[in-house]
């Protein structure tokens, strides 16, 4: 009964958010400044719903429930049960998100009963002179960092890299960063929504307020050290797996394509999710059905699927797995 399986995406109003993620809605245009757009799902309040074939309308939790191991993975059932372990993003900043930061898992099942949070992230656009944040310039003392906090002077102190097209990033926990004006981006990340906000440019919301600040709960959770691994440099090879990250999270390759390939999964014992991030339409092949994944789609491909054809004329896909 399982197929690739296309959820509706969940749209999210930001402060800082823009108009290119609207078009994902295909009824609710009402929204102003959509910053993300949740692909899949599994979060407490947001849980993805089903939008093509015989299973439309079903919620992912509701998937999990009745096909288990069929949908995500013998390992991954046993490891995570009812919990689908990872959150698919498209992300767009108009303007400066805020500084922040992701505790580990372990702060994270402390504090909040929840996973921490390791992210990635691909750049799909990037205007120019875009930046991101990723950690600080050098390495400081908690001291240092309290003083540049309470003197208002933490932009000083934070490392700020230009960014193109076609990046890649990865976002440990604990680690300060921000989402640059002009970027736009794929997230993958473990399936968390905790997140604590150092620095927010000093903003207020339309009815005046400051967004909250989670100062002290931050300390504990930030790295003060230069981090330099969190850029992933690779090669595009057409119609060939490159892998951008293997952790104990997610794994993802990138996948470049222009003609019809062949995918065999019998060794993957995890569900599989392909994010269009080029710009043409990519073609999904299983037992002679034929799934369409426009630019900036997602669809979900489950683990009792082993064999796929792939065809485009010419786009980028990432493939993420567990």
């Amino acid at each position: 009964m399982l197929y690739p399986l296309k959820f509706k995406p969940i749209l999210k109003e930001k402060i800082w958010g823009g108009d290119k993620l609207k078009s994902k809605s295909k009824v609710d245009f009402s929204q102003k400044r959509i910053g993300e757009s949740w692909e899949i799902s599994g979060i407490n309040g947001a849980i993805s719903i089903v939008q093509n074939g015989v299973l439309a309308g079903q919620t992912l939790s509701q998937l999990i429930s009745e096909f288990k191991t069929e949908l995500v993975g013998k390992a991954v059932f046993e490891k995570f049960n009812s919990e689908f372990p990872i959150l698919i993003k498209f992300i767009e900043a108009q303007d400066n998100l805020s500084v922040q930061l992701h505790p580990s898992d372990t702060l994270a099942k402390k504090r909040h009963n929840s996973f921490g949070k390791t992210e990635m992230w691909y750049i799909t656009e990037a205007e120019p002179n875009a930046e991101l944040i990723v950690g600080f310039k050098e390495p400081i003392t908690f001291d240092r960092y309290k003083e540049s906090l309470s003197k208002g002077e933490l932009e000083d102190v934070l490392n700020k890299i230009k960014v193109e097209e076609g990046e890649v990033f990865f976002i440990k926990p604990g680690l300060v960063h921000a989402i640059g004006a002009g970027v736009t981006l794929a997230e993958i990340q473990q399936t968390s929504d905790v997140t604590y906000r150092l620095y927010d440019w000093l903003r207020v919301d339309k009815e005046g307020h400051s967004r909250e600040l989670h100062t002290e709960l931050a300390l504990e959770a930030i790295d003060f050290q230069v981090n330099s691994d969190y850029k992933i440099e690779y090669d595009s090879i057409f119609n060939s797996k490159v892998s951008l990250v293997d952790s104990p999270y997610f794994k993802t390759n990138f996948l470049e394509i222009n003609r019809r390939i062949f995918l065999d999964y019998s060794s993957v014992d995890s569900f599989v999710i392909y994010l269009n991030v080029g710009t043409q339409t990519a073609e999904l092949i299983h037992n002679e059905n034929s799934f369409m994944l426009s630019p900036m789609e997602t669809i979900l491909l489950p683990a009792c699927i082993k064999t796929i054809e792939l065809k485009s004329s010419g786009t980028k896909l990432l493939e993420i797995s567990i």
